[in-house]
């Protein structure tokens, strides 16, 4: 048994002094006392970690490695996807796992407390499977035994290049898989996932409406009937296009009609929407899984998160690219995007909570939604997945309660989140990861080695 004692907490009733939180040997919060005398170790705010809910691990490795112009004079997330392909085409295993417990520590340092891991690089290259099907699976494990973060890992399911059906090309093959092999794939990392920590979880993804053909999507979640499912929906022009083209709906009309979402889904990104589609897609009860960062460096579009958070609709918050690992920044440039696109100010704040306190309490409880962890309350039974902030910094000081949350989201930064426990594990502490040395030492080895991919 571990005790917090931290002087503010936010709890579910709200915010409370001197609250005094036991954490049991499994990793869940066995009891949590307000007005409680100081004891054990002592914090100045704590709050409950966020849920990283989309991310692609390897491409942490890629950061800044293509904001350079090519041929084509409309750079896009088309041709970045081309870079990407070519730096994929050089990872192995080791790489794999080296990368992804480095950007596993950053998430713990900036303040997550678990991460879904959206992971389609599964074979070797040129597409041959590995001898052990789930040989990358069971490296996002190894590397979440490393870093200490909770992990949700979603196997992709890839296996057309576009609506069409069309075979994949030389840079997709290592994600493809048909159907049957998928469910083998899927079988194998599910057993891989009971080897690693108690708090991992799985659930599944098929990759996008163009990677999976339409009959199989549509019976998608009576195949995997346990577990999230996340899928990428409505990201670009071309991508709605397409489908509208090969199918005759637009992507989200298509997927309301065709696959019976329900508050299992995630659709990650969802920035090519009608006002309209947005509505209905609330009405679903799926999480949107919201990007900013990457949507913003891929030029993808803006989320209508003021329509979607106004009907009352779910959302959650991811590193995707992991060109940057920063929660706060993630939330306020999701914020930005809607006082950019509108003209206004404090666009995400509601009648009774600031813009900070509204992004921070949807963000937690939709990342508890889509991952499928209970998670998101400093509550008992709950893991404990936990961050503080220092008060004490200049950039907080005189702050309270919500005005800590919009001090910390607008005018802070990552140096400001002192401790991170994750189901349990004390990983972070004075703001560093207990591992860093060896993580960042292994990260460079794999640097070196991909040093001429792109």
């Amino acid at each position: 048994m571990q005790t917090i004692w931290a002087e503010t907490a936010l709890l579910p009733t709200g915010w409370a002094s001197d609250v005094a939180i036991d954490i049991d040997a499994k990793g869940h919060i066995a009891a949590v006392q307000t007005d409680a005398p100081e004891r054990a170790t002592r914090i100045a705010m704590l709050l409950p970690a966020p849920v990283n809910v989309h991310s692609h691990a390897f491409q942490r490795a890629m950061a800044g490695l293509t904001e350079r112009r090519g041929p084509d004079p409309t750079d896009s997330f088309w041709t970045w996807r081309q870079l990407m392909f070519r730096f994929l085409d050089r990872m192995t295993p080791e790489h794999i796992e080296a990368i992804t417990a480095f950007v596993q520590m950053e998430m713990l340092e900036a303040g997550y407390g678990s991460s879904v891991e959206f992971h389609y690089l599964h074979h070797q290259p040129g597409g041959i499977p590995y001898d052990n099907i789930s040989e990358m699976s069971e490296r996002i494990v190894a590397a979440s035994d490393q870093s200490g973060l909770g992990l949700c890992l979603l196997p992709v399911h890839y296996q057309y290049g576009g609506c069409d059906g069309r075979t994949l090309t030389a840079g997709q093959v290592r994600f493809g898989n048909t159907l049957e092999q998928f469910q083998n794939l899927h079988a194998a990392a599910s057993s891989c996932i009971k080897t690693g920590a108690p708090d991992a979880g799985i659930g599944v993804a098929p990759h996008s409406l163009r990677a999976v053909g339409r009959e199989d999507l549509k019976r998608y979640a009576l195949l995997f009937p346990n577990g999230p499912i996340h899928m990428h929906l409505a990201e670009q022009q071309a991508e709605v296009a397409e489908v509208e083209q090969a199918w005759g709906a637009r992507p989200v009309d298509w997927v309301l009609e065709h696959m019976g979402l329900d508050p299992r889904w995630c659709l990650i990104h969802c920035t090519q929407m009608t006002a309209q589609e947005t509505v209905a897609l609330v009405r679903s009860g799926a999480v949107a899984g919201l990007c900013p960062i990457t949507e913003s460096s891929l030029g993808d579009g803006i989320f209508d998160g003021v329509r979607w958070m106004d009907n009352s609709g779910a959302i959650s918050i991811g590193s995707d690219s992991n060109i940057r690992i920063s929660l706060n920044e993630e939330l306020r440039t999701l914020d930005y995007s809607q006082r950019l696109r509108d003209n206004s100010r404090a666009a995400l704040a509601s009648r009774d909570k600031s813009t900070g306190r509204r992004l921070f309490d949807e963000v937690v409880k939709g990342g508890a939604q889509a991952s499928g962890r209970k998670t998101g309350r400093i509550e008992v039974g709950y893991w404990a997945d936990l961050f503080s902030l220092d008060t004490s910094s200049e950039h907080l000081w005189g702050r309270d309660k919500d005005t800590v949350l919009d001090s910390w989201i607008f005018a802070g930064d990552d140096r400001l989140v002192t401790d991170v426990w994750s189901a349990g594990r004390h990983m972070v502490a004075n703001g560093k990861h207990l591992h860093r040395s060896q993580i960042v030492a292994a990260y460079k080895r794999t640097i070196d080695a991909l040093r001429d991919a792109i």
